[in-house]
């Protein structure tokens, strides 16, 4: 292997690892000057489409996509038809994932019955069967509800993944109530909407002690909550998106691709979030990778459905604005892709590795992806970081 090559596997898990798999591809490695071997990533928070919505997206697509941005592991959001609630529904998922999948793929159940937050989904049946339990794309807005789900999660020793929104404070916004919407004439979302929604978990978690995670953190009162709630001792770990990391609301365009739930929030936000990622309030980098259809998100951006696509630029865009610049090290950003989300959520990535090209230099073309999804807010930012090969199990999944 070439000298230059960077080994992050090693120097962070403090082990070697088998690169015999790639003896056939040493004349790519040996032609690149600054190569990073990278563990397989871990996104604990994607929604790849099947069953039910599979001309967004289809378990085959969403793998390969993810094995192309170095993920050999993902868990898939249950916002499906049939919703994973029931053993029988959640079959219909498991199924497709053992047929087409190409790395591991871990769904979680729905809390509650069909997402509807009225009554809770057989946890006790799904439970050895799931990653975790979720509504992601609605917020359990019973306090009641979210009590009992609470307290059966610790009971079943499973971790409760919170997407927290309060429907009362929405008031029809589907982008940030902030700069952008007040001067282009659109209807905001409030911060209060995400971080009242914590803040009443974080008070009944001192009760029921349960393992909770909350998603896609993007507000700065959010992070306060959480760090406040870790001095404590409470058992919470939270995510936030790259998106949020490296754009603010004034960035914003009249286009789909910059539409998604929780909104780009402001530049005092995003900050906040950067201050949480590098003090370790904020666990983990995950994508929401979130495809819908082109009609679907041309449709600008009020009208458009909210998500957007992320596993093929993740680690490209959080290595260009935050290694490349000094603000965090490899060795942070691998235990922000890797390390903490694999250790939280009991998911074994061990022997698993994808190789970089760090100094391949691009423009970002969706119409390049894999990922049936196309709608990014990346979209023409250039970037740095070139996927050269993936392995999961010993099995090359992805190669250029």
């Amino acid at each position: 292997m070439n000298s230059k090559i960077k080994n992050y596997v090693t120097d962070t898990q403090g082990k070697a690892l088998d690169l015999s798999v790639i003896n056939d591809f040493k004349s790519s490695v040996c032609n690149c000057s600054n190569l990073a071997i990278l563990p397989g990533f871990c996104d604990v928070h994607v929604h790849f489409r099947e069953p039910g919505f599979s001309y967004k997206e289809t378990i085959k697509t969403g793998s390969l996509s993810a094995a192309r941005g170095g993920f050999t592991a993902v868990c898939t959001m249950p916002n499906l038809n049939p919703v994973p609630d029931s053993v029988e529904n959640l079959k219909v998922q498991t199924d497709i994932i053992k047929k087409n999948a190409v790395i591991s793929v871990y769904p979680y159940a729905s809390i509650t019955v069909g997402q509807k937050g009225q009554e809770l989904s057989d946890l006790d049946a799904l439970s050895d069967k799931v990653i975790g339990f979720s509504d992601d794309g609605k917020g359990v807005q019973d306090e009641k509800m979210i009590s009992l789900a609470m307290q059966k999660t610790k009971e079943l020793n499973k971790i409760l993944v919170c997407h927290c929104e309060d429907d009362s404070l929405l008031n029809g916004g589907y982008i940030h109530l902030g700069e952008y919407a007040k001067t282009h004439g659109h209807r905001g979302i409030c911060s209060e909407s995400e971080y009242k929604m914590i803040e009443r978990d974080v008070e009944l978690l001192s009760k029921y002690d349960c393992a909770y995670h909350v998603c896609h953190v993007s507000t700065k009162e959010s992070v306060e909550i959480i760090r406040k709630a870790k001095e404590k001792g409470l058992n919470v770990t939270c995510e936030t998106a790259p998106h949020y990391l490296i754009l603010d609301d004034l960035d914003l365009q009249e286009d789909g691709r910059f539409k998604m739930n929780p909104p780009i929030r402001s530049k005092s936000d995003k900050q906040a979030l950067i201050e949480g990622v590098l003090d370790g309030t904020i666990d983990m980098i995950a994508t929401d990778h979130a495809p819908h259809s082109k009609e679907e998100k041309g449709r600008g951006l009020e009208k458009s459905v909210f998500g957007v696509v992320g596993l093929e630029t993740s680690f490209p865009a959080m290595y260009t604005y935050f290694v490349k610049t000094g603000i965090m090290s490899m060795e942070h950003l691998v235990i922000l892709m890797a390390y903490n989300p694999a250790k939280r959520f009991g998911i074994d990535i061990t022997g698993d590795y994808s190789i970089w090209d760090l100094d391949k230099e691009f423009i970002v073309d969706s119409t390049d992806f894999l990922s049936m999804g196309k709608a990014t807010p990346f979209e023409g930012m250039k970037m740095f970081g070139e996927n050269l090969l993936t392995v999961k199990n010993g099995k090359v999944v992805y190669k250029k």
